[in-house]
């Protein structure tokens, strides 16, 4: 053991353990190789347990972080800087607000948006708020529960004229006016939002006659005469009307007047006459809740708002959520409904019809009719 100490120390004693052990040389040789190969193995045992990377080895990790992830799910990415400047200038808004038509001048138009979502949280959005942070560049803006005017959405649609979805919904101090600016303004306008207090219900009902389609001339005796430079249009663009809280006589003036509007659409597979909903039609969603995702909600929920519950998405791709008996009733459903209004419409036409043969058969309205008829021939 002595000399296998001495060649563990020193390489250069193989020679003097020869000369001295003789015969018991090779006895010697092996053990001190036999030393060597279990310091070899307790040096690969311990590498071997040495991990440099605790996050690839579960079984090396702390108990009490891999319970408490356990416990919580996916710890959450910390908020970046800018987000975190966002909600604090956005718990101090009120303090700016008089100033934000000089500090909003070189913002972005995101910034802008993040602004206009909290200001509306926070019951701070009124005309001259919205005025200052308007950006062209925008295409959807919710304005649902402020306290914008008509004066306010006139020069939003003035500034903001690629809108594409706006919710005006509990907006009281908005009427008709205003959205016939919105509506003679965003010419790419394809959703509107409204309802949900009496004032905007009131309202909803009588942008109705700023909605369906007008005529130049009003003398015509049927629909089948007129042509089409006759037809003046208003918000031809305008295809989803979302209206959750709306009457049944209202649903049906508006399905009968405005045929081309589609009020309160619902997600479905097959789509609204080939046309998928987008999620700015979906009631369920606020239109701005994308751009304050990242921003701490303590900013708001501290004045009063609390943000509605957002329902899961519906997937319609699955083959586990609509049964094919379902596919087949929804697709039913959809024909009858368009259906209805070409029967409504028929029976109009055919209503129009028999009142004409009726007035042809007597002389005395037939003669009205020639003279009239000569009237508007001699004018021409």
């Amino acid at each position: 053991m002595e000399a296998a100490s001495y060649c563990h120390l020193n390489g250069k004693g193989y020679s003097y353990i020869r000369r001295k052990l003789g015969e018991n040389y090779f006895p010697a040789k092996i053990l001190i190789l036999m030393e060597k190969g279990k310091a070899l193995v307790s040096t690969t045992i311990a590498l071997a347990k040495l991990d440099l990377n605790p996050k690839s080895n579960p079984m090396v990790q702390n108990p009490q972080s891999q319970s408490s992830r356990t416990q919580f799910g996916r710890s959450k990415s910390p908020p970046t800087l800018l987000n975190l400047c966002l909600g604090v200038v956005g718990s101090h808004l009120e303090d700016i607000v008089s100033h934000l038509a000089d500090i909003a001048l070189d913002f972005p138009p995101e910034i802008k948006r993040v602004l206009v979502a909290i200001a509306r949280r926070r019951k701070l959005l009124k005309d001259d708020v919205i005025i200052a942070l308007a950006d062209e560049s925008w295409d959807v803006l919710d304005l649902s529960a402020s306290d914008v005017s008509d004066l306010g959405l006139a020069k939003v649609a003035e500034i903001c004229g690629s809108l594409r979805a706006v919710d005006i919904s509990r907006c009281d101090n908005i009427t008709a006016v205003g959205v016939s600016e919105l509506v003679h303004r965003c010419l790419s306008l394809e959703t509107l939002r409204c309802g949900g207090s009496r004032n905007s219900d009131r309202t909803a009902r009588r942008c109705l006659d700023v909605l369906k389609p007008k005529l130049n001339n009003v003398e015509g005796d049927s629909w089948e005469e007129l042509k089409t430079e006759e037809l003046v249009t208003v918000a031809d663009t305008l295809r989803w009307l979302v209206w959750p809280q709306i009457d049944k006589d209202s649903l049906e003036r508006y399905s009968t007047e405005c045929p081309r509007i589609i009020v309160n659409p619902k997600p479905s597979p097959f789509g609204f006459r080939g046309t998928q909903v987008p999620w700015e039609a979906l009631p369920d969603i606020q239109l701005d809740n994308s751009v304050v995702k990242d921003i701490d909600p303590k900013t708001w929920v501290t004045w009063g708002f609390l943000p509605r519950a957002m329902p899961p998405p519906l997937s319609i791709s699955g083959p586990k959520e609509l049964s094919l008996a379902e596919k087949f009733r929804l697709a039913f459903q959809e024909r009858d409904t368009r259906l209805a209004l070409k029967r409504a419409k028929n029976a109009r036409q055919h209503q129009r019809r028999a009142a004409r043969e009726r007035m042809m058969m007597d002389t005395g309205r037939k003669a009205l009719a020639l003279a009239s008829q000569a009237s508007r021939s001699f004018h021409s």
